[in-house]
């Protein structure tokens, strides 16, 4: 499956879906890389993987809807079939979402539906929860409220702060995210209500769910 990534910083979780895109066996391989940000450092990343790198910035355009269409373009270029968001900060839109018309995905640093929206892991910490973690979920037109693929959870401990957990709870993003990107790409899951089952795989062995895809260096 073509897959497509719109990224607006780092690129740390697209990272882990180029590495696990390399392994023989993985179903999907990224098309193209968009960002809005044409500073991101996830471009650079998409290029030393010879990944087409497409910039989309939007103060070169004067209305959201333009924008979403340039995003839009790009995407259809590349013939994307499938859309992940890597820490892409923007909303978008559902008039987006329809055109598209395929899968898009979106990983969020917090236990949904809790703590969604910007800064999830500092919400946690104010909180006093005791465990956090990251959710992969299908996006639709609200605010992480998406139906939930698959989550990770990590403890909070007594000592943290808002670096110290972060960086735990990209480890499993780090994580999941590929696992979620395969089990779409081949078909394995299914919606019933807003409840995502696994119809395809019917066990999902711990071996899989430690080794999603093959990291290269």
């Amino acid at each position: 499956m073509s897959v497509g990534v719109l990224v607006s910083g780092k690129g740390t979780n697209l990272q882990a879906l180029i590495d696990a895109s390399f392994a023989p066996d993985f179903p999907a391989r990224i098309a193209v890389v968009v960002s809005n940000n044409p500073g991101a450092y996830a471009l650079q990343r998409a290029r030393q993987a010879q990944i087409p790198a497409v910039v989309v910035e939007q103060v070169r355009f004067a209305s959201r809807e333009q924008l979403e269409q340039a995003l839009l373009d790009a995407l259809r270029q590349h013939d994307v079939q499938l859309l992940c968001l890597a820490g892409f900060m923007r909303i978008l839109s559902p008039w987006f979402l329809s055109s598209f018309g395929g899968p898009v995905l979106n990983i969020h640093p917090a236990l949904l539906p809790s703590f969604p929206g910007l800064h999830a892991t500092r919400q946690a910490l104010e909180h006093g929860v005791k465990i956090s973690g990251c959710t992969v979920h299908l996006v639709d037109a609200g605010t992480d409220t998406g139906p939930i693929i698959v989550q990770a959870a990590v403890p909070v401990l007594p000592a943290d702060d808002e670096a110290s957990l972060g960086a735990r709870i990209q480890h499993e993003e780090h994580r999941i995210y590929p696992l979620a990107l395969r089990w779409v790409a081949e078909k394995a899951i299914a919606l019933r209500g807003r409840v995502v089952q696994l119809d395809g795989l019917p066990e999902v062995s711990d071996q899989a769910l430690r080794n999603p895809g093959k990291r290269v260096p």
